[in-house]
């Protein structure tokens, strides 16, 4: 029996001694985590806006460490969350528990590898050699000019953390001074190990009571079978909306002309001359290759693709064969350098080689409906006009990883403030790898949705624009931009439109300037923060945009009245992971269009609806201008997902409550 203080107890003194008030749903869901924690049960928990889920969690997290010596990982899908979690939560948090627990307890924030400085890249002539397909004058001075001011940084930083980097450097850049863990020489060969930031970090790790840490991360330490987060049983996944998407882009591969040129380079002196060229011709014939074939995806190998593949793969291997591996226990900066170079080298072959097999192994495999994987043609537009293709190969679900890696061995608590979908969490469990909970008591997991403090239907309207015809394709209607023009005239602009595409955000943006007299903003035009920032500090402006805004705008008080939504988000057609997922549920016998589309719509739909109310004072509407949303069979399912807002179709009756708000709002 623990002498410490209970979940309640330790819940009510850290919101006294922060300065908030008793939430309901706040309570329940910090009980029902130490219960679960407890009890070994894995359960999900969905919370509302406003019901304060990271207090609701840490705290029974941070009893659990301090009263059994294990560590807490508690990971989170953005960067914004992890901030607000180190620099502010978990920090007032733990001066609030110190007096009620008897000691203080400890946080640290772990990365992959490739976040912080490494000090032997920037110190040997890595950093300098930016790549010979790099030959913007431009470009290459910028890039000088960042890897000097990360070399004076590198003397001032505690930490080598990217994000601590102010003003940050492009992903070009930053790579020039980082490796990854793959990359790494190991701290055998390196001249300065003992001071690795990413070594440091993982021994904070080790030490905390809580751990933040990123999606991603949960999935190379699943994935990988070596240890990276420090041991644990107890796992938090904050926004665990996100978490299938996150370890299927962590396990996502691609192949390429650049990439196997990258590849070239770095092997560079290290192969025999022979077997340089025959990667060059490779290079030539996959450039070809992929050149001529369409995109999309692949469910067999275009003409000819098998032998360039093939070859590809025993010609990688013949250079794998030929580098020697890193000499241990040699510190000189030459022998580091040079270790560093046969790592790099050793690390990019057998990557690129590796997903080589993978994508043969792929068509081994005669039944497509019996493939685990699944490849697509990318085609990406370069700045300046020209296109790269890469061939990309991804898990077809990454249930089973979570199933095995993830589930078996931990107690995990799964939390957002949208996780069901049609009113229930099967559909998410499902994708995590559990078995459906309904009426099972006996189930290893349990869904929990406390609600929200907030009115819903005396705070919002949800407006659906029924006259309206289905959208096309061909951005919006005349009668969608009328539509669109009395509703931001009527919210005295304080909008944010949700759009499917960037294109159409464009399109909206250009043609409502010549409208109204309120400032619209679209994103692209500047920084997505920098945007939002704009938006929230003028009540007038307009934003527009897509995929990131429908999740990353939190804008409490007058700035925001309306929400724009122009269309419901289905993936588009020709995604090519999210349309064989379709497929392979047809194919055994279930509904690929409504676990696929209608729930990844459905997730988008309530995640861009929950923009609108941020904070107990908002009011304002939700307006859908998509009839379907109304009229289709699936539009009771998308909206049970929604909160309870008020509900309507009647564009007057929405009009007129907007002109209201806009009314308030200018007499205060």
């Amino acid at each position: 029996m623990s002498d410490l203080p209970n979940v309640p107890s330790l819940l009510s003194s850290a919101v006294t001694a922060l300065g908030g008030t008793r939430r309901d749903g706040q309570v329940q869901m910090a009980a029902a985590v130490a219960t679960a924690i407890d009890d070994g049960r894995h359960l999900a928990v969905q919370a509302g806006t406003g019901t304060g889920k990271s207090l609701a969690y840490l705290v029974p997290a941070i009893r659990h460490a301090v009263d059994s010596g294990e560590t807490v990982v508690v990971s989170t899908a953005t960067i914004a969350l992890q901030r607000q979690l180190t620099e502010r939560d978990l920090p007032r948090l733990s001066e609030a528990l110190t007096m009620p627990l008897s000691r203080e307890p400890s946080f640290a924030i772990l990365k992959g590898r490739a976040n912080y400085l490494c000090l032997n890249k920037l110190h040997s002539g890595e950093a300098d050699d930016p790549g010979a397909e790099l030959f913007d004058a431009f470009e290459l001075s910028r890039m000088g000019r960042d890897v000097t001011r990360l070399r004076e940084w590198a003397s001032d930083t505690e930490t080598g953390d990217r994000d601590d980097l102010s003003p940050g450097v492009d992903n070009r850049s930053w790579r020039q001074v980082s490796v990854s863990s793959r990359e790494c020489i190991g701290a055998a060969a390196c001249e300065f190990s003992d001071d690795c930031f990413a070594e440091a970090a993982r021994r904070r790790a080790g030490e905390a009571d809580v751990v933040v840490t990123n999606h991603a991360m949960l999935a190379i330490d699943a994935m990988s079978p070596a240890t990276i987060l420090p041991e644990h049983r107890v796992v938090v996944i904050d926004e665990a909306h996100e978490l299938v998407d996150r370890i299927t882009s962590v396990s996502t591969e691609e192949v390429s002309a650049a990439g196997l040129n990258y590849v070239s380079r770095r092997a560079g002196k290290l192969i025999s001359t022979e077997t340089a060229e025959t990667l060059a011709g490779v290079t030539a014939g996959l450039e070809e290759l992929l050149d001529d074939a369409r995109v999309g995806e692949w469910t067999r190998l275009p003409g000819g693709a098998g032998e360039v593949l093939a070859s590809l793969r025993d010609r990688l291997w013949e250079a794998r064969s030929e580098i020697s591996p890193p000499a241990s226990g040699t510190k000189t900066p030459a022998d580091a350098d040079a270790a560093a170079a046969r790592q790099m080298a050793i690390s990019a072959v057998e990557n690129l080689h590796d997903t080589v097999v993978r994508i043969l192994t792929v068509f081994g495999e005669p039944d497509v409906t019996a493939r685990r994987d699944v490849i697509w043609l990318a085609e990406e537009r370069l700045r300046g006009g020209d296109t790269r293709r890469s061939l990309h190969i991804a898990p077809l679900s990454v249930a089973g990883l979570l199933r095995s890696a993830l589930f078996t061995d931990s107690v995990v608590i799964l939390t957002s403030a949208t996780l069901t979908i049609g009113g229930s969490f099967n559909a998410l469990a499902r994708a995590w790898g559990l078995p459906p909970a309904d009426d099972d008591p006996g189930a290893s997991w349990r869904g929990l949705d406390v609600g929200s403090p907030f009115d819903y239907p005396r705070s919002a309207i949800l407006y659906v624009a029924r006259a309206l015809a289905p959208p096309g394709r061909d951005g919006p209607a005349a009668a969608t931009l009328d539509e669109m023009t009395g509703l931001i005239e009527a919210a005295g602009g304080r909008t944010l439109g949700l759009f499917s595409s960037m294109r159409a955000a464009a399109q909206a943006a250009e043609a409502l300037r010549e409208r109204i007299d309120f400032p619209i903003l679209c994103q692209g035009e500047d920084t997505t923060s920098t945007l939002i920032e704009k938006f929230a500090a003028d009540e007038p402006t307009c934003l527009f945009g897509t995929l990131s805004l429908w999740q990353g705008v939190d804008v409490p008080g007058p700035s925001l009245s309306l929400v724009l939504i122009d269309r419901i988000p289905f993936p588009r057609p020709d995604d090519p992971l999210l349309s064989a997922r379709q497929r392979d549920i047809d194919a055994h016998g279930g509904n690929g269009f409504l676990a696929v589309s209608a729930n990844h719509a459905a997730l988008l739909l309530a995640q861009g609806a929950g923009r609108l109310l941020r904070s107990d004072a908002d009011r304002g509407v939700v307006a859908v201008l998509d009839s379907r949303l109304a009229t289709a069979r699936y539009g009771g399912y998308l909206i049970a997902g929604l909160p309870p807002f008020w509900r309507t179709t009647d564009p007057a009756a929405v009009r007129a409550a907007l002109g209201r708000l806009a009314g308030r709002a200018s007499s205060s």
